[in-house]
């Protein structure tokens, strides 16, 4: 496929790409798939994604953001981190942050402090929020509800039920679809929930190493996900709704472009 596509969720700074990251960039640059946008999930990770978009400008960029299973070791020190983080020009958004009670990793309660501590840094700074929701549903709502209006929201991987697609479209959020789409079994639902997102809601993301698209053609060595594949989600997508991967291409890369504001950082 000739179209661009924008990869906004990779965990570019994971393990598993520790031998050959340069490479996978490469492989999605010829995929069509430019820019990616490396998702911070730890001040750490935060600092690698943002250095490794360094390398690359224009081609990637990063998000700075405490993941909820990071948010028990979260202090006032490591937010102030993430606020000069985020001054660097290849930073985008605040995130990945927000709640997740499936696995716990942190105590709820912590969770919701930082969630709402890292809200509140992306409204100081008039940055938009990349966010993480499992099974948190209503208190991910009522925490963010009072900050609506004052930031650009992105529900990344979205996984969730109509109910939870329809208050969020409400609130005015946009929402990612990743390659749990492809997936016949436990995607399912999703081909027809995406035909309720608007188009100029919807954005397309791999959230590469993981989520690997269950009927790719041929089947990644080690089961890996990367980038090259968002074309094959893009086609999936295009399927559901009935439209042409030209329409969604063209679509999700605009609405890609003006949310995180990369018309204005030399792409």
């Amino acid at each position: 496929m000739d179209n661009q596509l924008i990869d906004i969720g990779v965990n570019l700074m994971h393990r598993s790409f520790d031998q050959d990251r340069d490479e996978v960039v490469a492989k999605a640059l010829a995929a069509g798939v430019s820019p990616l946008l490396l998702t911070g999930t730890s001040v750490r990770n935060s600092e690698g994604a943002a250095r490794c978009s360094n390398k690359f400008p224009g081609k990637l960029f990063s998000t700075a953001g405490i993941h909820p299973h990071d948010t028990r070791n979260c202090t006032t020190h490591i937010i102030d981190k993430l606020r000069q983080l985020a001054k660097l020009p290849q930073v985008v958004a605040i995130g990945e942050c927000g709640l997740d009670y499936n696995r716990d990793f942190s105590p709820r309660d912590v969770q919701r402090k930082w969630f709402e501590e890292q809200i509140q840094l992306a409204c100081e700074l008039e940055m938009p929020l990349f966010l993480h929701e499992r099974e948190a549903h209503y208190d991910f709502v009522r925490i963010i509800k009072p900050y609506i209006g004052s930031m650009k929201v992105v529900v990344h991987c979205f996984t969730g039920s109509l109910h939870e697609l329809q208050v969020y479209l409400q609130l005015g959020f946009y929402i990612g679809i990743t390659g749990w789409i492809c997936d016949e079994r436990r995607g399912k639902h999703l081909r027809e929930l995406v035909k309720h997102i608007p188009l100029d809601r919807l954005m397309l993301e791999t959230d590469a190493p993981f989520l690997t698209p269950r009927d790719l053609p041929s089947k990644p060595q080690g089961g890996r996900n990367e980038p090259a594949f968002l074309p094959h989600i893009a086609t999936t997508v295009a399927s559901c709704l009935g439209i042409t991967v030209e329409v969604v291409a063209e679509s999700t890369t605009r609405t890609t472009k003006d949310f995180f504001g990369l018309n204005e950082r030399n792409m």
